[in-house]
């Protein structure tokens, strides 16, 4: 491993069993030289005594209220000193050596901001898992997808995405990130508090010319629902709300209006779906995202308004909702147009 000083941090809401269970493995696959740290985002169940008591080894960062995903990390990374940081979910099992492959993929390519490990399921391991599979993408509507998961369809892993090779975005379940690029970019965007924030901040990375990698030599299993169970209305809210605020921040002057207008009328359409299907407080869900919306979307596009004819490469040019449900493509490699993948 490469002579820089890395921080490992976890960030911890109420997860005190979590860090029971993972903790361990977590503590037994970390070099000595990588600094382990729990940042602790107000909990209320005990887990900071509890981490004093049993893992006294490990650097506790406290927060004085719930900042959420995106405020916590921002806060706690404040007092972190590194060269890389490690934003590793509470709820995410790690393999052996599976931190040196990322290190040694940023140490040997400066252009690369941040870089995410294969991400499988713990409850099923020869699957890929949802928060990141092989590398997320975007399309030009705002909807992610992955390399392995596309909606609710998870691929299993049998090496079709073997490849070291470019990314739009890199989960926040588990992502390397150099510590002087993420702070120059002002980290998450704090108002988003959880969802959807990792992909923004990707987006970013790249307006300022920077790489986001996958890196498949490194291998984490995820639980997942950790903080919000997977079906939860407040997560549909953060999802749905979190894009638009995305698209609003970064879409150029050209396309913005031809972008959001389509991608109001599909949340409409998802919202139909969850009401058929009896799922009433996620499809209310969506239109409390679209009122937040309509509340914000002018001060967004004024504060962040910019003259950029482009977006990132890799930003996927068709529809991922038309491919999947229409053309009914239900893997990455089976879609047409898809971003040319650079690699490393």
């Amino acid at each position: 491993m490469a002579n820089k000083r890395t921080a490992l941090v976890i960030l911890n809401w109420n997860g005190k069993h979590l860090l029971g269970r993972f903790l361990p493995g977590i503590i037994k696959h970390t070099p000595p030289e990588v600094e382990l740290i729990v940042a602790d985002n107000a909990s209320e169940d005990d887990s900071v005594g509890f981490l004093k008591k049993h893992f006294p080894e490990v650097r506790i960062i406290t927060m004085k209220k719930n900042l959420g995903f995106a405020g916590g990390y921002n806060k706690a990374l404040e007092s972190v000193d590194a060269d890389y940081f490690i934003l590793l979910n509470s709820d995410i099992e790690v393999s052996e050596a599976w931190i040196e492959p990322c290190i040694k993929l940023l140490d040997e390519h400066p252009q690369v901001a941040a870089v995410q490990p294969r991400i499988r399921s713990l409850e099923n391991k020869a699957f890929f898992e949802y928060a990141g599979a092989a590398g997320g993408m975007l399309d030009h509507f705002g909807y992610p997808y992955c390399r392995g998961r596309i909606f609710n369809h998870l691929e299993k892993d049998t090496g079709q995405y073997d490849d070291v090779c470019e990314v739009f975005w890199a989960t926040g379940a588990a992502m390397f990130v150099r510590a002087d690029v993420f702070m120059d970019t002002g980290g998450f965007d704090a108002s988003f508090f959880a969802h959807m924030e990792e992909v923004e901040l990707c987006w970013r990375f790249q307006n300022m010319g920077h790489k986001v990698f996958y890196c498949p030599q490194s291998v984490v299993y995820h639980l997942g629902g950790g903080s919000l169970p997977k079906a939860n209305p407040q997560k549909t809210y953060y999802n749905f709300r979190n894009s638009l605020w995305m698209l609003t921040k970064q879409l150029p002057p050209q396309s913005f209006y031809a972008r959001i207008l389509p991608r109001l009328s599909l949340d409409v359409i998802a919202a139909a779906k969850f009401f058929l299907q009896g799922h009433f407080r996620d499809c209310l869900a969506v239109f409390r995202a679209h009122l937040a919306f309509c509340g914000k979307w002018r001060k967004l596009r004024k504060q962040y308004h910019h003259h950029k004819s482009d977006v990132p490469a890799m930003l996927y040019r068709g529809s991922i909702v038309f491919d999947y449900f229409i053309r009914r493509k239900k893997t990455y490699t089976e879609l047409a147009l898809r971003p040319s993948s650079a690699k490393a």
